[in-house]
């Protein structure tokens, strides 16, 4: 993740005047906005999340050199694009935290918290370890990236899929759904944890850091999480009542967004990863704190918000994208570490299902979907790219590269199997717990 906040970015501003420069932004962000949307509306016909074409369309637009076709290298390092993206990236998480339930996140039920634990500590702990076989002589750090990058499952992604399979509201769909967003939060603390102690690695130089740093790091995330949701549901009543007052158009929109840029600034501001804040100030925001500006004809937050982070949000998955070196894929170390990477993820998150304690659910079908990753561990990928220790980046373009295929194959293959999977027969199934 391309975090101004997070460490050094070795990023200058190219010499030109101020009006080249706008103008230089300008044309950047009308080609990102553009690839993102082909790309998205490609991947959609074929029967692919959006997300997958965004994300593409970025790989194809880095890669163009490998053609001939410079043009484009200079955006690697457009400082206008990082931040768009940045800005993506925390409405992203804002969106995700408005449609995730805080009562139903704190009522998740025992089997989806078990697989949600599960789903974080089996592919945290293989991803560590198919790191260390290949990369002997990494950092630890580096090793802990990779780990972190497979933990999170994209709740987006598989929603979407059981909803288009018309399975969302069977037994397995629930325990998923519950588990992916508990899944998320810890993700989120994992990174958050991480995050800081490799900042800290960098700013001193070492990359010694010790367990009761990250330990500190990871508790004060939680406290950031329970002291941003307990005050933000009181601030967020008052600021509504405010809203309700004004008589201008877009109220909703004018006291959320800025509800939710402060508490990714707080979140930022105590060393913790901007999105964090983001997805804490979504949380807290109930419709019913909003009903009266609703009544007054006004739409839903959702709605609202909706316009906006289809065209912001996409920059992020074209930037995550675009920093894939296809040439790297030329080494066999590098195509097998995708593989076996790959096969890490799929795996740990089939030991998830193992939490389950229902009887006659399809545990298959609950390990499968949450095989995608998707925004979270991007931005896990993002981030290890973008912190150096002792001037090298965490993780490598290489290893950067085969985690976004990593993100993408398990994309891919998601639908088709949940969909195989949710037809078997509950009785062939079930499995006696």
């Amino acid at each position: 993740m391309p975090y101004v906040t997070q460490g050094p970015q070795n990023v200058t501003l190219p010499d030109m005047e101020p009006g080249d420069l706008v103008r230089q932004s300008i044309l950047v962000l009308a080609l990102v906005i553009l690839a993102a949307k082909f790309g998205g509306e490609l991947m959609i016909r074929l029967g692919q999340p959006a997300v997958l074409g965004e994300l593409l369309a970025g790989v194809l637009l880095g890669n163009l050199g490998l053609f001939g076709v410079t043009l484009l290298n200079p955006l690697r390092d457009n400082m206008t694009l990082r931040i768009f993206a940045e800005v993506g990236a925390i409405l992203l998480l804002f969106e995700t935290g408005i449609e995730s339930d805080l009562a139903q996140l704190l009522a998740v039920g025992w089997s989806s918290l078990l697989v949600a634990l599960l789903g974080v500590a089996a592919p945290l702990a293989l991803g560590y370890f198919v790191s260390l076989q290949i990369f002997p002589n990494a950092n630890w750090l580096t090793h802990v990236f990779v780990g972190g990058t497979l933990t999170a499952t994209s709740v987006g992604i598989t929603a979407r899929v059981l909803k288009d399979l018309r399975k969302n509201k069977t037994n397995e769909a629930q325990i998923i759904l519950g588990a992916a967003v508990v899944d998320d939060v810890i993700g989120l603390i994992v990174l958050a944890a991480v995050g800081g102690a490799a900042t800290a690695a960098a700013a001193g130089a070492t990359s010694q850091i010790g367990w009761d740093s990250i330990a500190w790091t990871a508790a004060k995330a939680i406290l950031f999480l329970i002291a941003a949701v307990l005050g933000g549901r009181y601030v967020s009543r008052y600021m509504f009542r405010f809203a309700a007052r004004l008589k201008t158009s877009g109220a909703v929109l004018a006291v959320c967004i800025p509800f939710c840029l402060l508490l990714a600034a707080a979140a930022a501001a105590v060393g913790l990863a901007p999105i964090v804040g983001a997805f804490a100030a979504g949380v807290v925001i109930e419709q019913i704190h909003y009903a009266p500006l609703i009544e007054r004809g006004g739409a839903p937050l959702q709605e609202l918000l909706s316009p906006l982070t289809e065209v912001v949000t996409p920059a992020f998955f074209v930037l995550m994208g675009f920093l894939v070196d296809l040439k790297s894929f030329a080494s066999m170390d590098v195509l097998g570490f995708a593989v076996l990477v790959t096969i890490a993820a799929i795996v740990g998150k089939q030991i998830c299902a193992l939490g389950v304690l229902e009887r006659r659910v399809r545990r298959l079908a609950i390990g499968v979907g949450m095989i995608p990753r998707g925004e979270v561990g991007l931005i896990f990928a993002g981030l290890g790219r973008t912190i150096r220790v002792q001037d090298q980046p965490i993780l490598s373009n290489s290893a950067y590269s085969s985690l976004v295929l990593m993100v993408i194959l398990t994309t891919v293959i998601t639908p088709p199997l949940l969909n195989l999977t949710l037809k078997k027969p509950k009785a062939e199934a079930h499995t006696p717990s």
